[in-house]
């Protein structure tokens, strides 16, 4: 018999079940509720990264996984990979310390395989050096399966000072 597909409707929890290739797919409970086990989500913390070079893009390394649902987020290159096509919700936040008024900008990107999002902002109008700084930066990004995101970051001139910092993340999962 074949048992690589299934749907089982629990009568004592009011849940139905159903399973693809052995594993739980998706199961709705008594009150509705959708969960799907293997839709790819993932959340990872930045490391801390200081003095990051200047004028030339720069990964930043998201290697603390909160969490990784379907395997698809590598920490080893911070580096997530579209495991199907489909629109993926990418999100990064980026706090940056040390901030130089000197810098001509600095710029946040998320760059998948098909395109480059960006954020950018002008230090030069700051009176002087900031504490810190936040970029945040979200899209729904069209990825085919096998196509890969990072994040990244670029300090345009000034001084060789500006950090990333550990509150820092990137996330995202499979919308549609």
């Amino acid at each position: 018999a074949n048992n690589k597909g299934a749907i089982v409707y629990s009568h004592n929890g009011d849940s139905m079940k159903f399973s693809t290739n052995s594993a739980e797919a998706m199961r709705i409970n008594s009150i509705g509720i959708v969960t799907k086990p293997l839709q790819p989500a993932f959340c990872s913390i930045a490391s801390v990264q200081s003095n990051m070079a200047l004028n030339s893009w720069q990964q930043i390394a998201f290697v603390n996984q909160q969490f990784d649902q379907n395997d698809d987020y590598s920490t080893t290159d911070s580096l997530f990979t579209a495991p199907v096509t489909g629109k993926y919700q990418l999100q990064v936040d980026v706090r940056l310390d040390q901030v130089d008024t000197a810098a001509t900008y600095y710029q946040v990107r998320i760059n998948t395989s098909n395109r480059n999002y960006h954020t950018i902002f002008d230090m030069g109008r700051m009176s002087s050096d900031l504490d810190y700084w936040n970029f945040n930066l979200s899209v729904l990004a069209d990825m085919d399966a096998g196509d890969v995101c990072v994040v990244q970051f670029i300090q345009a001139n000034g001084t060789q000072q500006t950090d990333v910092d550990g509150e820092s993340y990137f996330s995202g999962y499979l919308v549609a």
